[in-house]
């Protein structure tokens, strides 16, 4: 299949080179030091192709939740973790599968609740979101306590659209076999929360380069899940994937504002 075929060509904010070490924050992003520097990109519709997470380090997968109401927070926390852990046990193959915090809903900038909640903004800039060290330093402290160091472990990220199709600010991922070290910037991810900084981490902003090859899924459902990489210890898998919202500029303007789920696993192979 030639994929420029299937491709739209839309803008990817790429951080700009050369600007040293850059902040940003989960909730007041005018305190943001990113340096924007778009460039458009031809992006693949790869719904009906087979990608795979230790290839392209991305996948779409049927997924039916039990969860009747995504923004009933309890609900969540009560139901999803655990269909995440199995999911991701299943995907992966992996001895143990550990669930960090909470879901996070994000709504594009036209709903009334983009903001509104903690963290709820669209990511609009090319990124990973652990850096090694921030993923060695998870995993260690999320690790099962009656198990030993893991020979392995790989992070996950599951996004869900809960909105109905089309999404107007839909999810980029860039295939891991198209980045190289020098293209990911360490970084400082900042979690703020009523003006003040309650912790932060390594993570890393994505500079272009043109061999970069952007994929997207259309017309997603809520019995659907994105499930990428974010990182992995082994080098004989796709290590992670930059990933970013981007505006679909073939979505009807009367189209409802994107509202999405994400959810972080661990997987410990020991």
């Amino acid at each position: 299949m030639d994929l420029g075929d299937a491709a739209m060509r839309a803008a990817i904010n790429y951080v700009a080179r050369g600007q040293g070490r850059m902040r940003y924050f989960a909730n007041d992003s005018r305190r943001d030091t990113v340096v924007l520097a778009p460039e458009v990109m031809a992006i693949t519709d790869s719904r009906g192709l087979a990608t795979g997470l230790d290839r392209e380090g991305f996948a779409l997968v049927k997924h039916c939740s039990a969860v009747a109401d995504f923004a009933d927070s309890e609900a969540v926390a009560r139901v999803y973790p655990a269909e995440i852990e199995r999911l991701i046990a299943e995907l992966a193959g992996a001895d143990a599968v550990v669930v960090t915090g909470a879901g996070v809903l994000r709504f594009a900038e036209r709903s009334a609740q983009s903001g509104a909640l903690d963290n709820s903004r669209p990511a609009r800039f090319a990124h990973v979101d652990v850096s090694d060290v921030a993923a060695a330093q998870f995993a260690d402290r999320a690790r099962p306590a009656d198990r030993a160091a893991p020979r392995r472990t790989a992070h996950y990220n599951v996004w869900r659209a809960i909105s109905p199709a089309p999404q107007d600010v839909p999810l980029a991922l860039c295939d891991a076999r198209t980045v190289a070290a020098g293209d990911l910037l360490p970084a400082d991810a900042i979690f703020d929360r009523d003006g003040a900084d309650v912790w932060s981490f390594e993570g890393l902003l994505a500079a272009h380069l043109p061999a970069h090859r952007w994929h997207w899924f259309s017309d997603l459902t809520r019995d659907e899940a994105i499930v990428f990489k974010t990182n992995d210890s082994d080098a004989g898998h796709a290590h992670c994937v930059p990933h970013v919202a981007f505006d679909n500029p073939d979505c009807p303007a009367e189209a409802p504002p994107r509202a999405s789920i994400e959810m972080r696993a661990i997987a410990y192979w020991f």
